[in-house]
């Protein structure tokens, strides 16, 4: 494995041509912060390619399994994902409907060439980079649209949702849960797509600050995710569950109003709140005692589609809590299912109509460092280009007092950046 470091004259032109490179390969990850600076993710893009070996969940002992194959490759990159049905090795839970994305439950895999790009310059890593970065300086750069052909449908309608939207609210009342995550899929089956070009129109429509194309064989995850679920950095565990959501505004002053609004907004302060507790509840598990805080409560964060209401939770990990443990202890994310955790996942498994898979799990990366950072699957297209099944699904919280109306176009609104890439526009 040979390191070289670059100076990049223009680093967006180098990273256009590099994703284009990296794209006809089988196994891609390639993430974009899109300048979203924080204090606790500190990559601007990063991309690894090719797979010398890789980890599929084969239906047991997953997160064990993970940890082995992690210990048998150590100061290395490994990114990957987690999926939401993992979940059923963890409680006495079960998925009911089929996995029609065909995506296997997680994938990791170590890559043959990885590069970090920064502002100014480039370090790439793996056999003869020299000759990598002179492939991808002579790329020319080719604008395609994403082409989707197929025809877009709801597995549930809007009768049914509201339909199972009372039905929750009904188990709210009845104390089985006080928070519970409903979500819908929107899908096309034998489908055409041209996933590159899909990805980066999201990524131009909807830059977030996790934005990813990753790829494996024939299957591809285009994520535009603004929320963090997990990241480790040395002894702290950071979480940054979402919960609360409003528009963007048409000008600057009704975009201050709709921000004030949702400040101050009881349902959706009562619904983070929430989620904040479970997350805290999940990170004990993992923390040295007194450890757990919610550093930053309730922050508006503004992105190109919407503003949402984002809470800080972090902690210390206990000697004994091994690196995959401390994801397996808070999986899946919180801010995804509604609480009391358990209790939630019962009652999506039997009132949603499709199976999650991917979508609500876990992508990110494994560090050289022994770190981690992984976002919450949301915002994000799933399509298996060898059977042409395109998915994707929109959710939101539901409690005593949500209305299902507005919660409804809540969905419509957080999918408004898929739409708008496979109308073709």
């Amino acid at each position: 494995m040979v390191s070289l470091a670059c100076h990049l004259d223009d680093s967006e032109a180098f990273i256009q041509k590099a994703l284009q490179w990296a794209a006809q390969f089988d196994h891609v990850c390639y993430l974009d912060s899109n300048g979203y600076r924080d204090n606790y993710g500190n990559i601007n893009v990063f991309i690894a390619v090719g797979a010398t070996a890789s980890f599929v969940a084969d239906g047991g002992n997953t997160f064990t399994s993970l940890q082995q194959f992690l210990d048998g490759y150590p100061n290395t990159w490994v990114p990957g994902y987690l999926g939401y049905d993992l979940k059923n090795e963890l409680e006495h839970l079960q998925s009911q409907h089929p996995n029609r994305t065909g995506f296997p439950d997680a994938y990791f895999f170590v890559p043959e060439y990885t590069f970090l790009i920064g502002q100014f310059n480039v370090e790439i890593k793996g056999r003869d980079p020299q000759r990598i970065v002179d492939q991808i300086h002579a790329i020319e750069p080719v604008e395609e649209s994403p082409g989707f052909n197929g025809k877009l449908k709801y597995r549930m309608n809007k009768t049914a949702y509201f339909a199972a939207f009372a039905d929750l609210q009904r188990h709210i009342r009845q104390g089985d849960a006080y928070e519970v995550n409903l979500c819908q899929e929107f899908y096309a089956e034998k489908a055409m797509l041209n996933p590159l070009a899909a990805y980066r129109r999201l990524n131009e429509v909807s830059p977030t600050p996790f934005s990813c194309f990753f790829k494996f064989g024939h299957k591809y995850i285009l994520s535009a995710s603004p929320e963090r679920f997990l990241s480790k950095s040395a002894n702290t565990l950071l979480s940054q569950p979402i919960k609360g959501t409003a528009p963007r505004g048409k000008d600057a002053i009704e975009d201050e109003r709709i921000k004030a609004n949702l400040a101050t907004n009881p349902k959706e302060i009562s619904e983070n709140i929430m989620i904040v507790d479970l997350v805290r509840n999940d990170l004990t598990r993992s923390a040295s005692p007194g450890t757990v805080k919610a550093a930053q409560l309730l922050q508006i964060h503004s992105f190109k589609q919407v503003h949402q209401l984002i809470s800080t939770v972090t902690c210390q990990i206990r000697d004994d809590v091994g690196m995959v443990e401390t994801l397996r202890n808070t999986f899946p994310p919180g801010s995804m299912t509604g609480a009391p955790k358990i209790s939630a996942m019962k009652l999506i498994d039997h009132y949603e109509n499709s199976r999650r898979g991917v979508y609500s799990g876990a992508l990110g990366y494994f560090s050289p460092q022994g770190n981690y950072d992984f976002s919450v699957v949301i915002r994000t297209l799933l399509y298996n280009a060898e059977n042409g099944y395109l998915s994707f699904h929109t959710g939101g919280a539901i409690t005593a007092n949500a209305d299902p109306e507005r919660e409804y176009n809540e969905c419509l609104l957080k999918g408004k950046a898929l739409f708008e890439v496979l109308k073709g526009h």
